[in-house]
C-alpha cells in the first residue's frame, strides 16, 4: 500500500426519456434517529479541557488539540501570525530537539498534520495505541516547553516555508480570490478582514519576540480542547492526560470574540483579472455564525439552489441555458460570522452579465416560493448519509474526533452536532424560506475574475489592502502576566525524553471472501461492519491506457457520460433518485483501469443496486448530454493548462514513454482538445461495449454485508449480462528504454511567483517482486517529511513549501517523479539540489539502515491505522486485485516490509535514479528562470507550450543606435 504522502501527492496530479414520479420507497424517511457519538468531558484543574470518545473497532488513538486562536485574533501588523505559529510548533520542543514528526513516523502514525483558520488552530495525529504515551509527551513538551527552543533560525525557517505556502497559493488559479472577498465583504476593522496567510510584509517583519508573545498570550492550557477518540477509556485518558498536562500553566485570560455579524448595506462588485482560462464569477453575502437557526437553514438553501445537477441554478444555467460550465452554492460557516456563496464559471463567448441576470432570476424565485418537499427531502438525506459515512474515521482532518472539537471549542458543546441534526430534521419549507429571505436580500458583493491580458502585474492587482485597526473585542497583545490556575503535580521527568515505543498492535484486516454470480463474474469481498453500508466496485482492465491510438481522452469521457443518463432515465432523474436513497455512484478511470463505485446505505441497497446497474450497463450517450459535457471537458483542459501540475502532467508522460505506448498520453485523462471536438456517441458507446463488458470485470465489496447476502442481491441486478461476441482489446505496456541522455522542457508562465519543477524517471512495474524494497527506498529518498528531498528544499533552504518523490501505480514501468514547486528566484538553484540528491542518492551518499529502518518501522506500525474506513479496505482489495497479489497481501505486509534492508532498498533506488536519464519539466516566468536553468547544464533544453510543441525562440532586442 502506498503511505499517505504518496497518495496525496499523486493525487494533485484524475431518444426523449419519460420522466417517472419517486417510487414510496425511495421516500426520505420524516424523523430519524440522531445518530450518536457518545463522549466523556472532564476539566483538568489548570483549565484543560478533555473529551474522550471510546471506539475499540481499531487499535488506534486519535489525538486532537485544538487551540482556541486563529487569524481572526491577529492584531493589526501581525496577519499570518496564527498560522506562521502553527508551522513553528512543528521546530521542535526544549526536551525534544528538531523537527516534530520523527518520533511520530517512527511509530506509525497516521493522518498527522496541523491547520489554522479564523478562529482555531489544530494539531492532529492518529498513532498505534501503544504510542499514546509517546504522542501525549510530545504534544505536552511543546504546549508547555517550546518558547526555549525557538530561535532566530527556526523562526526564518518556517517563516520561509510559510512564504512559500503563500506563493505556490497564489500560483494556482483564482489564487489571489480569497483576500478580494474578505476584504469587500467585512468591515475594516473586522477578526475577518484578512485571509489565514497573511501578507508578506506582516511575516518579514515578524519578530522573535512577537511569536514568543503570541505563545504566551494564546497556548496556555486553559484554551486548549484535547480529544481523545479511538481504543481508550475515559479513564486511561483522565490519568494520560493529567501526568501529562496537568502542571502546564492555564496562561492569561483570552477575551472570547463575541458573533459580529455584518451583512453589506447594499450590494458591490468588482473586478479582479488573473492568469484563467475563463472568466468566473463569486457573489458572496456575509450570514450569521454556525450553531444557528438560520446558519443551517441557509445550508439546506445552498444544496436546494447549487449542489448538484438537480440543484436550481444548475438546472437553469447549465442545462436550460447553457451559459455557465459549471455552478455550485455553499456556505462556510465560521464562529463570528459565515458566508454564503454562488460561484459560476462562465462558458466561452457567454457574456457575463447574462449570468449574473440568470442567478438573479433564479434566486428571486427561489426567495418567493422557497423550496419544494422534494427538494428539501432530498437535501436532508444527503445530509444525514454524509454524516454516517463520516462516522468511519476517528480523527484527521474529519472524523469523529473534529466533530466533538469542533462542538466544544465553538459552542462549549461536544454534542452541538447533534442540534444542529435536529435542526436538519426539523426544517420546513417556511423556515428555509424565511432564513433565505432574511439573509441574501441583504447586501453582496460581486467579483468577477477575468483572463489577464498583456502587461498583467498581479502585485498592482492586489496593491489595495485595507488598513486593519484594532476591532472592538480583540485581544490585547500586552495581557498581564499569567493568572494561574492550581495545577496537578508534575509527574514526567522530561529529562529522560521522549517515551519509547516499544511495543506494537497487530494489524486487524478482515479475510478475504471469493465467490461467483451466475454469470461467471468473480466477486471479492471484505466484511467491515462498522456503519450500515456497503460499497461495491466494479472494476475493469481499461483506463486512460485503453485511448492509447484512439481519441486520447476516451476512456474517462466515455464513463464520465455513462454517469449522465440511461435509455430509461434521463440525468436530472438519475441524480434525483441518487439523492433520494443517500446513495453515491460514479463511473471513472484511472491509468490502467475504469471502476463503477457504489456506496450505498443497507436499508436503501436493493433499490441502490438496481440503480446503479441500470447506469452501468444501460448508459444513453444522448447527444443533449454529449455536447453539454464537451463543453464543460475543454473547459476544463483550459483550466489544466493554467495550473502548474496540470500543466506537468500533460506534458511529461508523453515525454518519458514516447509515442505509441499506452502511457505516452497526458496523465490527467482529459485528453487533447481536438480529440475531445471530435467524439461521437459511437465512440463512447463502442468503448464501453469493447472495454466495460462482463468478461473484463472483477466486482469487490466491502462493508457491513456478508458473501451469502450479497451475491443473490448482485445475481438479481447482473446475471442476464453477457459479453459481446468481440475479442477483449489489447493494451500496448511494453518496456520502454532509458533515455539516452538528460533533457530540460521549460514552459512560460508569465508572472508566476512560483516555478514547478518535476522531474520524471521510469521505474519497475507495481507487480515487480520488490516493489516493498522500492516503496521503502522512495520513502527515505524523497517519499516522506523528513526525506532527504523535503528536508532539503523545504527545512534545509527554505524554498518550498514541500518537495517529495513519487511513484504512480501501473501495471507497466511506473513514473517515478520528483516534484517541487519552488520560490521563482531560486529555481535554477532548486534544480540543482534536485540533480545533487539524485547523484548522491546512487553514488557518494547512499542510502544509510538508519534511513531504511525509519520508513520501515513508520510503514509497518502505521498498519493498523492504515485501514480504518472501508474505503481504505476497499483501496487495498482494489490493489490486490489489479496486480495479482496474495489474498493476504496485507496480513503479510509486515514480515515483507521487516525483510526489507539497506542492500535490498539501495539495489531498489538503483534501479529507478539514474540521472543521466532524467527528463525535467519545469513550468515558470520563463524571463526570469530560462537562463539561469539553460546556465545549469542539466541537459539539452528546449521550450514547449502547453501541448508540449516547441516554441520557437524570440529574437532578441535590437540595441539602440547611439547618437
Amino acid at each position: 500500500m502506498r503511505k499517505p504522502l504518496a497518495l496525496l501527492i499523486a493525487g494533485l496530479l484524475s431518444a426523449g426519456v419519460a420522466m417517472t414520479a419517486p417510487s414510496p420507497s425511495l421516500a426520505a424517511p420524516a424523523t430519524q434517529t440522531v445518530p450518536e457519538i457518545a463522549y466523556t468531558r472532564f476539566t483538568l484543574p489548570n483549565g484543560l479541557t478533555a473529551v474522550v470518545h471510546e471506539d475499540h473497532k481499531a487499535p488506534v488513538v486519535a489525538v486532537s488539540i485544538w487551540y482556541h486562536v486563529g487569524s481572526g485574533d491577529e492584531p493589526k501588523g501581525k496577519t499570518g501570525f496564527a498560522h506562521l505559529f502553527e508551522h513553528l510548533m512543528f521546530s521542535g520542543s526544549e526536551n525534544h530537539k528538531g523537527t516534530y514528526f520523527a518520533p511520530f513516523e517512527l511509530a506509525g502514525a497516521t493522518d498527522m498534520n496541523g491547520t489554522t483558520w479564523f478562529d482555531r488552530t489544530n494539531y492532529f495525529e492518529t498513532v498505534p495505541t501503544t504510542a499514546l504515551d509517546m504522542a501525549l509527551w510530545m504534544e505536552s513538551d511543546r504546549m508547555g516547553h517550546l518558547l526555549g527552543a525557538i530561535g532566530q533560525k527556526e523562526l526564518d525557517t518556517q517563516r520561509g516555508v510559510v512564504q512559500n505556502e503563500k506563493r505556490q497559493g497564489e500560483n494556482r488559479p483564482y489564487g489571489r480570490v480569497d483576500q478580494n472577498i474578505l476584504s469587500n465583504t467585512y468591515p475594516a476593522n473586522h477578526p475577518y478582514q484578512h485571509d489565514t496567510i497573511g501578507s508578506m510584509k506582516d511575516l518579514d517583519d515578524a519578530s522573535l519576540a512577537d511569536v514568543k508573545q503570541w505563545f504566551h498570550d494564546y497556548y496556555g492550557a486553559a484554551n486548549t480542547v484535547i480529544v481523545l477518540a479511538g481504543d481508550i477509556t475515559p479513564a486511561q485518558a483522565r490519568e494520560k492526560l493529567t501526568k501529562y498536562f496537568g502542571d502546564i500553566p492555564a496562561g492569561p485570560p483570552v477575551p472570547r470574540q463575541q458573533p459580529w455579524i455584518t451583512p453589506l448595506a447594499k450590494s458591490s462588485r468588482g473586478v479582479q483579472h488573473d492568469h484563467v482560462s475563463q472568466p468566473r464569477i463569486y457573489r458572496t453575502w456575509v450570514v450569521p455564525q454556525l450553531g444557528t437557526d438560520d446558519m443551517v437553514s441557509l445550508d439546506l438553501a445552498s444544496t436546494v439552489l447549487g449542489g448538484g445537477k438537480t440543484s436550481r441554478l444548475y438546472q437553469r444555467l447549465v442545462y436550460q441555458d447553457k451559459l455557465v460550465d459549471d455552478i455550485s452554492a455553499s456556505v462556510s460557516p465560521f464562529a463570528l460570522a459565515s458566508q454564503f456563496q454562488i460561484q459560476a464559471d462562465v462558458r466561452e463567448g457567454v457574456d457575463p452579465a447574462k449570468v449574473e441576470a440568470a442567478v438573479a432570476d433564479e434566486l428571486k424565485k427561489f426567495l418567493a416560493d422557497g423550496p419544494t418537499q422534494d427538494e428539501l427531502d432530498r437535501a436532508k438525506v444527503g445530509n444525514r448519509a454524509s454524516f454516517v459515512r463520516g462516522l468511519e474515521k476517528v480523527g484527521g482532518f474529519g472524523g469523529k474526533a473534529v466533530i466533538l472539537a469542533e462542538g466544544q471549542v465553538y459552542r462549549g458543546d461536544p454534542g452541538a452536532y447533534k442540534k444542529d441534526l435536529e435542526r436538519i430534521d426539523g426544517a420546513t419549507i417556511a423556515s428555509v424560506k424565511s432564513a433565505s429571505a432574511k439573509w441574501l436580500t441583504k447586501g453582496d458583493y460581486l467579483l468577477t475574475v477575468l483572463p489577464a491580458g498583456d502587461g498583467f502585474d498581479p502585485d498592482k492587482e492586489d496593491a489595495k489592502v485595507v488598513a486593519l485597526p484594532d476591532a472592538q473585542g480583540r485581544p490585547d497583545a500586552k495581557l498581564p502576566a499569567a493568572q494561574q490556575y492550581s495545577v496537578g503535580k508534575n509527574e514526567v521527568d522530561r529529562a529522560k525524553g521522549v517515551p519509547q515505543v516499544n511495543q506494537f498492535p497487530d494489524l486487524s484486516f478482515p479475510q478475504l471472501e471469493r465467490g461467483k454470480l451466475k454469470n461467471g463474474i468473480e466477486v471479492v469481498l471484505a466484511q467491515r461492519h462498522t456503519v450500515p453500508v456497503t460499497q461495491i466496485h466494479l472494476q475493469f482492465d481499461a483506463g486512460y491506457a485503453a485511448d492509447q491510438g484512439h481519441k486520447l481522452g476516451t476512456a474517462s469521457f466515455a464513463t464520465t457520460l455513462m454517469n449522465e443518463s440511461t435509455k430509461s432515465l434521463d440525468s436530472v432523474e438519475v441524480s434525483k433518485r441518487k439523492q433520494r436513497l443517500g446513495a453515491i455512484t460514479s463511473i471513472g478511470c484511472g491509468l490502467d483501469t475504469c471502476t463503477a463505485s457504489l456506496n450505498a446505505l443497507n436499508d436503501q441497497l436493493k433499490p441502490s443496486l438496481e440503480l446503479f446497474a441500470d447506469i452501468v450497463r444501460n448508459p444513453a450517450f444522448k447527444a443533449e448530454d454529449i455536447e453539454r459535457v464537451r463543453g464543460q471537458w475543454l473547459a476544463g483542459i483550459a483550466q489544466e493548462k493554467t495550473q502548474p501540475t496540470g500543466l506537468a502532467l500533460r506534458t511529461l508522460p508523453p515525454l518519458l514513454y514516447g509515442q505509441g505506448h499506452a502511457y505516452g498520453i497526458p496523465f490527467t485523462g482529459t485528453g487533447t482538445e481536438a480529440a475531445i471536438k471530435s467524439l461521437t456517441a459511437d465512440d463512447l458507446a463502442g468503448f464501453q461495449r469493447n472495454w466495460l463488458r462482463p468478461d473484463n470485470v472483477k466486482i469487490l465489496v466491502a462493508g457491513d454485508t456478508t458473501l451469502e447476502q450479497i451475491i443473490p442481491q448482485l445475481d438479481a441486478v447482473f446475471d442476464d449480462w453477457k459479453a459481446p461476441d468481440s475479442a477483449r482489446p489489447k493494451k500496448n505496456i511494453a518496456k520502454v528504454a532509458a533515455q539516452a541522455k538528460p533533457r530540460v522542457f521549460l514552459i512560460d508562465r508569465p508572472d508566476a511567483p512560483q516555478s514547478l519543477i518535476l522531474a520524471g524517471l521510469l521505474a519497475p512495474s507495481s507487480k515487480a517482486p520488490n516493489d516493498i524494497d522500492i516503496d521503502v527506498a522512495n520513502g527515505a529518498f524523497g517519499g516522506s517529511f523528513t526525506s532527504r528531498l523535503n528536508m532539503n528544499l523545504r527545512e534545509d533552504k527554505r524554498w518550498a513549501y514541500g518537495a517529495f518523490s513519487f511513484l504512480r501505480d501501473a501495471l507497466g514501468q511506473r513514473p517515478f517523479l520528483m516534484y517541487a514547486p519552488v520560490q521563482t528566484d531560486k529555481t535554477a538553484e532548486s534544480a540543482r539540489e534536485v540533480e545533487k540528491e539524485a547523484v548522491a542518492v546512487v553514488g557518494a551518499k547512499p542510502l544509510t539502515a538508519q534511513e531504511v529502518d525509519k520508513i520501515k518501522s513508520s510503514n509497518v506500525r502505521g498498519l493498523p491505522g492504515s485501514f480504518e474506513t472501508t474505503a481504505s479496505v476497499l483501496g487495498a482489495l482494489s490493489e490486490i486485485v489489479q496486480y495479482g497479489r496474495p489474498d493476504d497481501y496485507v496480513q503479510t505486509l509486515k514480515q515483507h516490509t521487516e525483510a526489507v534492508n539497506q542492500a535490498s532498498a539501495q539495489k531498489a533506488i538503483g534501479e529507478i535514479v539514474h540521472p543521466q536519464a532524467l527528463t525535467w519539466v519545469i513550468v515558470g516566468d520563463l524571463s526570469k528562470i530560462e537562463q539561469p536553468v539553460r546556465a545549469l547544464n542539466l541537459g539539452e533544453v528546449h521550450v514547449i507550450d502547453a501541448d508540449g510543441k516547441p516554441v520557437a525562440a524570440k529574437a532578441a532586442p535590437k540595441a539602440k543606435a547611439g547618437k
